[in-house]
């Protein structure tokens, strides 16, 4: 995909790529030398939350960027770190806030990813702070959140938030620095996409590391690998920062293959996996390992899928997730009958907050937003 005819994309891919960085910095080199437009370049960054990655490779070659966008790169590298740091600073305040309470709260992607991956902070593009908590100790934490001046960003009544404890994953919540600052994370997807994980088992597999100094706990890196296929894949790999994170991961020394190799049998998610590493390895020439080749079933179906999420991915589109074209996407993402049957059949029958909000229905008529669901669905449907 180096090859692309859109040279902004090209310079962007190499800088992001796994590839070694003699090597990474002489094609740039190359790149480099053709008129090119920074401003576009900067945006793709930006898109797609690889800034500091951008940042980093081209500060080696600032004999080849010019002086006007070498200081704009810089100005936004140094904006991204002053976030990284206020975000740091209230997960900080927050984990320990609520492990004062007793309760658990396990950050992932964002920061954590940032330490993991990358080893710094500021080479992570920095948006909110994710916290992966245990259903039953939503209330609890909730309200301890608040204490700290983080406000739900919509309100449920007491039948529609069993309900959604139940069908839905997160709670966001706004705080001082702005809307949608913190999202609290009781499950890794809605219900309807029919991939069951354990939020207590992936709290037992939890490993300790350091977040801004802290020690927190987070996923395991076999989990979190996981984790972050079944993310991209729900946002049809729609950021480039999703795949850079998954092609760190994959290179990362001693993973338990066979153990991802039968979790992702268990979970149904193989086909995922397969299409999220085919594109990390085209893309960002991450290397598909002969152990991983072992541990993964073969899938004749994951080459075309992936190189269909490729040519999306590198395309100015968008993804709509409320569209025919998506629900089928996201079966076709799957390799088991019995897995796809049940997307379907949730994704018609489970409510959530716009049924809750389009329609008022008494309590005692609680159970009959099902049937809202499915009227409502059936419209967006007919309507693409």
């Amino acid at each position: 995909m180096f090859g692309t005819t859109d040279r902004e994309w090209a310079i962007l891919l190499a800088a992001c790529s796994a590839v070694p960085l003699q090597e990474k910095a002489l094609l740039l080199e190359l790149l480099l030398k053709a008129p090119l437009r920074w401003q576009r370049l900067f945006e793709l960054a930006d898109k797609h939350g690889v800034q500091p990655l951008l940042h980093q490779t081209l500060t080696g070659l600032n004999h080849s960027v010019p002086a006007e966008e070498r200081l704009q790169l810089q100005q936004a590298f140094q904006t991204n770190l002053h976030k990284s740091l206020l975000l740091s600073r209230e997960l900080i305040r927050i984990v320990d806030h609520v492990a004062a309470r007793g309760l658990d709260a396990m950050p992932y992607k964002g920061l954590a990813l940032s330490e993991i991956l990358y080893g710094d902070i500021a080479l992570r593009q920095s948006g909110d702070i994710d916290l992966l908590i245990r259903p039953r100790d939503l209330p609890r934490i909730r309200d301890a959140v608040r204490e700290l001046g983080y406000t739900p960003h919509f309100t449920l009544s007491a039948p529609q938030e069993r309900a959604y404890l139940k069908s839905g994953y997160e709670y966001a919540f706004d705080g001082v620095a702005g809307p949608n600052l913190l999202e609290l994370q009781w499950a890794i997807l809605p219900r309807f996409y029919a991939v069951d994980f354990s939020m207590e088992e992936l709290f037992q597999r939890a490993a300790t590391l350091t977040v801004a100094g802290h020690p927190m706990r987070t996923p395991s890196r076999e989990d979190m690998l996981l984790v972050l296929c079944v993310h991209a894949a729900k946002h049809v790999w729609g950021r480039l920062v999703w795949l850079c994170d998954i092609a760190q991961l994959m290179n990362a020394p001693d993973l338990n293959w066979n153990w991802i190799g039968a979790q992702a049998r268990n979970l149904g998610i193989v086909r995922i996996l397969r299409v999220t590493m085919l594109a990390a390895n085209s893309l960002l020439r991450a290397t598909i390992s002969a152990e991983v080749e072992q541990s993964l079933p073969k899938d004749a179906a994951a080459m075309p899928l992936a190189e269909e999420i490729q040519r999306h991915i590198v395309s100015d589109s968008a993804y709509n997730t409320d569209s025919s074209a998506y629900f089928r996407l996201m079966m076709r993402l799957r390799e088991r009958r019995a897995d796809r049957w049940r997307f379907a059949v949730r994704l018609v029958l489970t409510p959530g907050p716009g049924e809750w909000s389009a329609v008022r229905l008494p309590r005692q008529l609680f159970s009959l937003y099902r049937f809202v669901r499915l009227s409502r669905l059936a419209s967006r449907m007919l309507g693409k």
